[in-house]
Formats: C-alpha cells, structure tokens, sequence
C-alpha cells in the first residue's frame, strides 16, 4: 500500500490542477513542511521551518496556500484559548481531541472510542444528530503539575481551577477584610475568572466574590487537582 504521505501528495497534485490553481509545485513545498512536522503548527512555525529549509516564500503566498489547504481538506485550523491561530494535517476518517496545558501551551492529541460512542449516546437521547464535536481540554500537564509549589497565591490560579485555602497572608488590615468576605482556612473555592489582570471571581460556598488581584494574592491555596467545566 503506497504510504499516507505520499497518497496525500498525489491527491493535492491532482486535485489543485483540477481546480485550476496556480504555484502547484512551490505549495506542494508548503504541505510537505506540514507533513513532515505532523504536530500544531503557528504560521510563524512554519514560515521559519521553510525559510530553515531554503524557501525564502512570500508571507502572503504562504498565508494563501494555508487557506487552500484548508479549504480542500488537507490542513484544518485550531482556535485554541490564549494561543495564536494553529494548523495541523487533517487525515481523513480520523478525530482525535486536544489536551491543553494553560501553563506550557503543550498541546496533546487523544482519541476515545468510549468518548466518542457516549457523546453519540447522549445525542440519540435527545433526538440530536450529530455533524461535528470538538473537544478541548484545559489544564496542567503532567510536567507542569509536577513542577508546580504546593502552595499558590489564589490570584495565581487558574480559571476553572479549584483549591482549598490554606493560609492568608498580610497584617490586620488584609485579615479584617478577608474575614469579612466570609472566608475561612479549609474552604473550597473555585475561580470563576481570572484573566490575569484586575479583579478576580471566586465562589465560595455557592456564593461568587469578586475581590481585587492585591487581596487575592493573600490567600494561599492548595490546588486539589480537578477543574469545573468551563463552557
């Protein structure tokens, strides 16, 4: 059987020439980079892979043929959240899921037969039909969970995140108007938002708080491991 790459090289060739499109050969370069790194890739990425392999391409022509290859299957384009425009290789009859780690922006693949035949189940019960699902997970990865203090301020976690609070830090000033809050060592909280900047949304005990990044940073929790569901 003639290998995948090269059946997808030949597809490209002759469906481009079908179609009409100009530059066959220079985008057919272009693919090639995309097979061979078989990974998520910026359009930075792969401008400096080409330009590392000895094609100096016009940004615009190489922006074009990213959207050729996507618009005829070859290529599909990833919105990731906090991470630019990705592109992968698309192969045909294959779905797989990401994992994103929201720390190093490492991105793993998976796929889940059981995930894949639940999701069709829960369609059937409410008399859905499925066309297409995507699913994207945020988290830590098993690297950055290991590297990570036991202890972190709660303005450092992240969205969706749940932690028990630990410890509060300040004097008495930052203690009084903690305690006001209503919080206390042992609580569970969970954040609602946090987009690095400005004020923060934690529930606590089924009550939202909103709280500037200064007193959060006061209040030192220990990270349980799961995370809410974030629509």
């Amino acid at each position: 059987m003639e290998p995948l790459h090269e059946q997808e090289k030949r597809q490209f060739v002759r469906l481009f020439e079908k179609e009409g499109i100009d530059d066959i050969e220079r985008r057919l370069v272009v693919l090639k980079v995309l097979l061979g790194m078989e990974g998520h890739l910026s359009f930075q990425d792969l401008m400096a892979t080409l330009k590392r392999e000895g094609h100096d391409y016009d940004p615009d022509f190489v922006k074009k043929t990213l959207n050729l290859l996507c618009r005829y299957g070859f290529t599909a384009k990833k919105e990731f959240k906090g991470q630019p425009t990705l592109y992968e290789h698309r192969h045909l009859g294959v779905h797989h899921d990401h994992l994103i780690c929201t720390k190093c922006n490492r991105i793993v693949e998976f796929e889940s037969q059981r995930m894949e035949d639940l999701q069709l189940e829960i369609a059937a019960l409410h008399g859905f039909h499925v066309l297409q699902h995507r699913m994207e997970i945020y988290g830590l990865c098993a690297q950055c969970l290991k590297e990570r203090v036991p202890l972190v301020p709660l303005a450092h976690a992240h969205e969706g995140e749940r932690g028990i609070i630990e410890e509060f830090m300040g004097g008495s000033g930052a203690q009084l108007r903690l305690a006001t809050l209503g919080l206390r060592k042992g609580d569970e909280v969970e954040v609602i938002t946090n987009n690095g900047q400005g004020q923060l949304v934690i529930a606590v005990n089924a009550t939202r708080l909103a709280m500037g990044r200064g007193l959060a940073k006061k209040i030192l929790v220990k990270p349980n491991g799961t995370r809410s569901v974030i629509p």
